[in-house]
């Protein structure tokens, strides 16, 4: 089936969005995204409307569609949430992951060792993402998925610049990453694997509160760009 003018558009502001082409504050003109694009106002309209209904995009009286800023509150909401989905994802998942599954995981965990010691915080995001989506890949639950996966986009963009803020979380979250194939290795009991990957997602939580309230004691501000 074709895709839609409006699941165009959608895609379109979608992605921009995520890779940072549109920042937080932005204004999203509709005329110009129709120049740009060659979409008529209509599908933006849709597309607006159903970012707005998903958190991304903000309608302010007199501006117009803006995409909306992040705050830390509810970045750590969102990753809660992540944490808990995607704990029971992957737990569902690890019966059905072979051992090509597993060599591949471990194979991006050295990927992001070395983007880590390349000093390559992208390049880490990405395949972060890449290795997290892998561990759910097999579970059969469609709606859990999707579910996942929103809230992943959700706090993508923040997740990235987290281990700033927390010096040390990205090297101890690989660790974190071969226990848990360990225990999937190993044909642990899905409670303890859905446990593992939970603690995981909330360990970053707790390593960014941590930092936060180091630098407060001390007077100190994040540098710029957090959120």
């Amino acid at each position: 089936m074709a895709e839609s003018k409006a699941d165009r558009a959608y895609s379109i502001l979608r992605e921009r969005i995520m890779d940072g082409t549109y920042g937080p504050g932005q204004r999203l003109v509709i005329d110009q995204l129709g120049r740009e694009y060659g979409i008529s106002s209509g599908p933006w309209r849709e597309s607006l409307r159903r970012l707005e209904a998903e958190g991304w995009v903000e309608i302010v009286q007199n501006a117009g569609a803006v995409v909306r800023s992040f705050d830390t509150e509810e970045w750590q909401r969102s990753l809660r949430l992540v944490a808990r989905l995607e704990g029971l994802a992957t737990a569902l998942s690890a019966p059905e992951l072979s051992a090509e599954d597993i060599a591949k995981a471990r194979e991006l965990n050295q990927q992001m060792r070395d983007a880590l010691a390349n000093f390559d915080l992208g390049g880490f995001g990405r395949i972060n993402r890449d290795f997290h989506q892998l561990l759910a890949s097999k579970c059969d639950d469609d709606r859990l998925n999707r579910m996942v996966t929103d809230e992943w986009t959700r706090v993508e963009l923040v997740r990235r610049s987290a281990f700033w803020y927390a010096p040390g979380r990205a090297l101890a979250s690989l660790s974190e990453h071969d226990a848990i194939l360990d225990l999937i290795e190993g044909g642990a009991d899905p409670d303890m694997i859905e446990t593992a990957a939970r603690r995981h997602e909330v360990n970053t939580l707790v390593a960014v509160r941590e930092y936060e309230k180091g630098l407060e004691s001390t007077g100190q501000q994040p540098p710029t760009g957090f959120f």
